[in-house]
């Protein structure tokens, strides 16, 4: 009842809440290293009909964190070469100590660090992982879903490497993250379906299996039915791909649709992170969704910048607009924010572990 509880408050009050650990971490830390990288974005534009508009350029597009104007440093457009519109505005690094003036607190603006370009992209390579449910809510149309994941698969065009992952109360790394397709397939086909469906925590397990990756990350969640078996809840989950630059779309059956909380949740986290839920009444319907996820991952656009100096230790607000009179008809979706996260926060548990899963990562990074 409790966990329901803060699933109900959670899509109610549209705040993602703030994780405790990391408050605690930054006060109980006389010295804080935090690395300020570039902070990619993926961006999709669509007009009134959801139609994709193509042809933008870098200035076409306007970037602020926490209203803080940022100056666009790489550039693409679906599976177009990068280009490097303008030399970043901040540091690639910026390193917080209390025996030390804090930059980002400073007038002075540090120095901007080279950045060279030599045909392979910031964005370089997409990294997509299919994360399947095979718990015993699955047990109707299974082979049909399975049938619409292998032809997915085998339609990522463009795609560098792919995962599959399944779960049930436990996440299976079936196919761990690969340029080798028929072994994606295999992994697809050997699945079975079993037990109860521990989606939060198989879904904060995968993000975090995405977090290092350089390049796109997008996680593609089949999902038959509510989650009943996590420890986690979806608003660590949801923040943790935010902050990550973890796409996550989200693709489940009238069974979640029929639970609010789970529909609304479903949706919401998909919406945070840049993606899309759908809600398939078919097995058309679920053939239709992942057509139209891989149009979408072929339509984004990709945005980096390096944060100007910002004293903001918490969590930073961006907003990305197009500019022009003409453009205001068109729809920009993307992640809407991030958390500055420190390495160790990542491998030590500012997020807890998730429940029971396999200890064993065979991610190639």
């Amino acid at each position: 009842m409790v966990r329901i509880f803060l699933l109900v408050f959670w899509v109610l009050s549209g705040v993602l809440l703030s994780r405790g650990a990391w408050t605690a971490a930054q006060e109980d830390s006389s010295s804080i290293h935090v690395n300020v990288v570039l902070v990619q974005l993926n961006v999709a534009v669509t007009d009134r009909k959801g139609n994709y508009v193509s042809g933008l350029r870098p200035e076409d597009f306007s970037v602020t964190e926490d209203k803080i104007p940022e100056t666009i440093s790489t550039f693409e457009e679906g599976n177009e070469p990068t280009t490097r519109p303008q030399t970043p505005g901040a540091a690639g690094q910026v390193i917080a100590d209390s025996s030390q003036p804090d930059p980002a607190s400073s007038s002075v603006t540090p120095k901007a660090p080279d950045v060279h370009f030599t045909g392979s992209s910031a964005f370089a390579g997409s990294n997509v992982f299919i994360l399947f449910d095979t718990s015993n809510y699955m047990y109707r149309g299974f082979v049909f879903a399975q049938d619409a994941i292998a032809d997915f698969i085998r339609s990522l065009d463009g795609v560098s490497k792919l995962a599959f992952y399944s779960y049930s109360r436990d996440l299976s790394r079936a196919a761990p993250l690969t340029g080798d397709r028929p072994t994606v397939l295999r992994g697809v086909r050997s699945s079975v379906a079993g037990d109860d469906a521990a989606l939060y925590n198989s879904l904060l397990l995968t993000v975090k299996d995405a977090a290092p990756l350089k390049g796109r990350k997008v996680i593609v969640v089949f999902s038959n039915g509510p989650d009943n078996a996590s420890s986690v809840p979806p608003e660590d989950v949801a923040e943790l791909a935010q902050s990550t630059g973890t796409i996550i779309y989200m693709i489940s059956t009238q069974q979640a649709q029929a639970d609010q909380v789970s529909e609304a949740v479903f949706e919401r986290m998909s919406k945070a992170t840049g993606g899309k839920a759908y809600f398939a009444r078919s097995w058309k319907d679920e053939t239709d969704a992942f057509s139209s996820i891989r149009e979408d991952l072929a339509h984004l656009y990709a945005l980096s910048y390096y944060p100007q100096p910002n004293p903001n230790r918490g969590w930073r607000a961006i907003t990305v607009k197009l500019v022009g009179k003409n453009m205001q008809k068109y729809h920009v979706r993307t992640r809407d924010g991030y958390r500055i996260l420190q390495q160790a926060q990542l491998s030590a548990g500012a997020f807890p572990e998730a429940g029971t899963a396999p200890s064993q990562n065979a991610q190639n990074k």
